[in-house]
């Protein structure tokens, strides 16, 4: 069953679920669609634009890995310079921007004093001259380099900052609690995607600071391939017109929250990030928005039993607008819609299952068995690797995931789609792996219907 929220200015709150619970039943799940008006938001202008407050003007900071072993091969630094140019080239006039050399230490590559410039002309040729200077030298320390973006982002009264962070090797320079120490205080301050470059670099590391900063992580095997990336990267972030977006979801005192995810276009799993927003409700972060993007989130809500009949609201879910300057502020609502539940002993509604829940069940279930086959694998286990990948393979066919079943058959042999039967591979080409780990959270939208 599908119903429509409160459609308010900015977003539409769209709510999926099977209304109807057993008697005795305690658990409820709904896909909540939120979409941002295709007009973005009302009185703000896009970053950049003429008469637009500096404070809405986006900020973009670009992080480049300039240690030692960018240099084999040359052309791998070479490549990362030209993808930054492109990068730079998109920015668009009236942004601020900065570029950071990221090795064991971290410096200002452009503007050099540590600030950030307005894009023009001017300022994005400065720039690809500064990139030129660059060698590859030193070691591997991300978290000095997340630290530096977020004292540049600093400089610039940009509300909406945005980072892409590349490297294509360990971070072997500084602790893993350093690097932790690093992402928690850029939490908030930035979003950031990242991007490794070869594959010497680690997957759950680049994934641990997308997945706090609210971006992206994937792999560039071949180094010609990055500025296009870089390119698309860079374009997104700056579509992006409306910051500091808050997913907040109020429960009664007869229900308790279990889980919030966001199922698409990605799995993230935000239920750990839930900051208390007065009583009964949480906020969950989502980072910023385009206009016209839809985005879709898992809410799952247990609640007391009640008597057939009786209907009670599980979750009202809201988006909100807060104040950077003020977080106890209650902030603007922007959009809203309703989990409602009733009890029946009707068993052909109680039992009836929502395609939209049941699809993006299946899709995280997809990414479970992918991370767990790949570590299984690792670990020298092949029957609970072939068992779990074979799993992957075929929820990736019930789900019509085709990208996901193509990254699947670089690592496994496919007997039976279906039924999930596979042989694992005697020789797996470690960038197929790298790629099938990275995008295994990706999802394909399950739509309405």
């Amino acid at each position: 069953m599908t119903g429509s929220g409160t459609v308010l200015p900015g977003f539409t709150v769209d709510i999926d679920q099977n209304p109807y619970l057993p008697v005795g039943g305690r658990d409820v799940s709904a896909i909540v669609t939120v979409t941002a008006s295709a007009d973005g938001p009302a009185g703000q202008a896009p970053g950049g634009a003429e008469g637009a407050p500096a404070s809405s003007a986006g900020a973009e900071i670009i992080i480049i890995d300039c240690s030692g072993s960018m240099d084999f091969p040359p052309a791998k630094l070479a490549e990362a310079r030209a993808a930054t140019a492109a990068a730079v080239d998109v920015i668009r006039d009236g942004t601020y921007f900065a570029i950071v050399a990221g090795t064991n230490i971290a410096w200002p590559v452009y503007p050099p004093d540590g600030t950030m410039a307005v894009a023009d002309e001017r300022t994005r040729a400065a720039a690809k001259s500064a990139l030129r200077l660059l060698r590859a030298n030193g070691g591997t320390a991300i978290g000095q380099w997340l630290r530096l973006a977020g004292q540049i982002f600093q400089t610039s009264p940009a509300s909406l900052r945005h980072a892409i962070l590349l490297t294509d090797g360990k971070n072997q320079h500084e602790t893993p609690e350093q690097l932790a120490e690093a992402v928690s205080a850029s939490e908030g301050k930035f979003r950031c995607d990242c991007r490794g470059v070869g594959t010497d670099w680690v997957v759950d590391e680049l994934r641990k600071i997308s997945t706090a900063l609210l971006g992206t992580v994937d792999i560039v095997v071949d180094p010609a391939h990055l500025a296009a990336d870089f390119e698309a990267l860079a374009r997104e972030a700056m579509s992006k017109q409306l910051p500091d977006v808050v997913l907040r979801v109020w429960t009664p005192q007869q229900a308790t929250l279990k889980f919030v995810k966001q199922v698409a276009p990605a799995i993230n799993d935000l239920t750990g990030r839930r900051l208390a927003a007065g009583a009964q409700a949480g906020d969950y972060p989502t980072g910023a928005w385009a206009p016209g993007e839809s985005r879709d989130y898992h809410v799952s809500v247990s609640v007391n039993p009640a008597d057939p009949g009786q209907e009670m609201l599980a979750a009202r879910v809201s988006l909100v607008a807060t104040s950077p300057q003020d977080p106890s502020a209650p902030g603007e609502v922007l959009g809203q819609g309703l989990v409602r539940v009733t009890w029946t002993a009707d068993e052909a509604l109680s039992t009836r299952i929502n395609a939209r829940v049941a699809g993006y069940t299946g899709q995280a279930e997809l990414a479970a068995a992918v991370a767990d086959g790949l570590d299984a694998n690792k670990r020298g286990d092949e029957e609970i690797a072939t068992a779990r990948l074979g799993r992957a393979v075929a929820l990736a066919h019930a789900a019509g995931n085709e990208e996901m079943a193509r990254l699947l058959a670089n690592v496994v042999d496919v007997v039976d789609e279906a039924a999930g039967t596979v042989r694992l591979k005697k020789k797996v080409d470690p960038a197929a792996e790298m790629a099938l780990d990275t995008r295994s959270t990706k999802t394909v939208r399950v739509r309405k219907g």
